[in-house]
Parts: structure tokens; C-alpha cells; sequence
């Protein structure tokens, strides 16, 4: 799994990858908006997975301090540029940090290229180890149902493609036929239970683009502007409507470590 990752992004495709589609730049928007949300007072920040910093950047501009940890060496050489960011190489599965010492622990990759459930495990348990009581976690999966929507909205769903998205939907298991490499896709209602059975209660799933992003790849970059602002408010009114939810592309949950009262 390592090999294959480090094969897949050693190219510049983790820092164009929120900017160059319409859903690619509503992610974005999204998941700034929801960890706002979460992340209200100056926090440390572990951005475990962060790719080359996209979400790092920003946050340690919001007055966070962030430290980076990603598994492919060119992402953490990018990442340790920014301005009020530290990064290092390391593993999902084997935090090379202490316990109980930061405030909130970010996982926007690692539970997707995690496909083996137990690895998964572990990297939820080591983000509740290097949490602070009450700490945040923040863990983002991709939907079951994104290929389904992609390809029936932009014309490519076939025959031949017919089943390998039936069977992303029936077990999560991706195959790479709509690009990226072979992953483990959720139901929000499977991620909130990963989670709870780490040990982390009350978990609160959101949908980050909604159901509208597939329709604004369709009407290209260049219409992104105008209908932006719709499909926001869209993504919002739905975002943990239990009908609709799976609808998005990427799930965002929610939770905090338990307290030591």
C-alpha cells in the first residue's frame, strides 16, 4: 500500500487536485467551512495525510499551529514551506507523536487509502492516543455512490463500467475505474460506526458538496463563479439529512476525544 501510494502522488497532482474541477474548488470551500465550525479558538493541529498542505496553509493563517504528517517524502519536502507549518513523514497507523498532546487531530486521507478495516482501526486509535480530552477529530471518507454519479451525470456509465460500480456500492471496495487508485469508499453511516467503535462517541457525519457537485463539473470552471453560491446553500440545507447524504462526493465526521472527568 505505501509503494503504490508514494507512486500515485509523487506528481503535482495533491496540490492542483481542490482547484483544477468545480467540485474539486466546492470541497474545498466545504470542508474550510465545516472545520471552521469545529475549530473556533487557536488549536494544535495535526493534519495527518495533508498532502502538500492545502488545508495547512490555511489553518495555521486562522492562527493554528499545525504539524503535517504525510507518507510520501515530497509531500512534507512541499508542506514544511509554508509559512507557520511543520511536517514530517509518517504513518496514519503509527503516529510519531506523544500522547495527549494536540488539540485536534485532522484525517482528510488516511481512512480512504486505509482499504484493510483493521488498519483503519488503528489509525483512529492512534488519533484518540495523541488527542487531548475533548480533543477534535476530524475524518473524511468518500462515498460509495460518487462513481455512480460521476459517470451517470457526465455520460460515461456503460456496460462494461455498470459493474464495478455496483460493486464499490455493495462493499466500498474501489477499483480505480474512474481514476485515482484503489481505495475503500463509505456510507456516512459506516464511517460514524468505524469511529464509534475506536471509542469516540457521538460522532456527527456531514456531507460535504452535496448533491449538487456532479452538475457543476458538467457546466465546467467556467460557470463556477455564478452557480457556486447555489450549490453551497444546497450542500448546507442537506448536509446531514440521512436521504441525501451519500449524495456527496466526500463525507466530513466530527467528534471529540472523551473528556478524563
Amino acid at each position: 500500500m505505501t509503494t503504490d501510494l508514494v507512486r500515485h502522488y509523487t506528481t503535482n497532482a495533491e496540490t492542483i487536485r481542490l482547484a483544477r474541477t468545480p467540485h474539486g474548488r466546492l470541497e474545498f470551500l466545504r470542508t474550510q467551512e465545516l472545520l471552521r465550525g469545529f475549530l473556533t479558538t487557536p488549536a494544535t493541529v495535526l493534519d495527518v495525510g495533508g498532502g502538500t498542505g492545502v488545508h495547512a496553509e490555511w489553518l495555521a493563517r486562522d492562527g493554528h499551529t499545525v504539524h503535517l504528517i504525510d507518507i510520501v517524502p515530497a509531500h512534507v519536502n512541499a508542506a514544511a514551506t509554508l509559512p507557520g507549518v511543520t511536517a514530517q513523514v509518517g504513518d496514519a497507523r503509527q503516529l510519531p507523536v506523544s500522547d495527549s498532546s494536540v488539540d485536534a487531530v485532522l484525517m482528510l486521507g488516511p481512512l480512504y487509502h486505509l482499504v484493510d478495516p483493521a488498519d483503519r482501526a488503528r489509525a483512529l486509535a492512534e488519533a484518540q492516543r495523541v488527542l487531548r480530552p475533548e480533543g477534535v477529530l476530524a475524518a473524511a471518507g468518500i462515498s460509495r455512490y460518487l462513481s455512480a454519479m460521476e459517470a451517470g451525470t457526465n455520460g460515461a456509465l456503460d456496460t462494461n463500467l455498470i459493474p464495478s460500480v455496483e460493486t464499490v456500492i455493495a462493499t466500498g471496495r474501489y477499483d480505480g475505474h474512474v481514476g485515482f487508485t484503489s481505495t475503500h469508499w463509505h456510507t456516512a453511516d459506516e464511517l460514524r460506526a468505524e469511529i464509534q467503535a475506536a471509542g469516540l462517541d457521538d460522532v456527527e457525519v456531514y456531507g460535504v458538496e452535496g448533491p449538487a457537485w456532479a452538475a457543476l463539473d458538467i457546466a465546467g470552471v467556467e460557470e463556477f463563479p455564478t452557480r457556486m453560491h447555489a450549490a453551497l446553500h444546497c450542500a448546507r440545507l442537506v448536509e446531514q439529512d440521512p436521504l441525501l447524504i451519500n449524495a456527496s462526493a466526500h463525507f466530513l465526521a466530527f467528534t471529540r476525544s472523551p473528556s478524563t472527568a
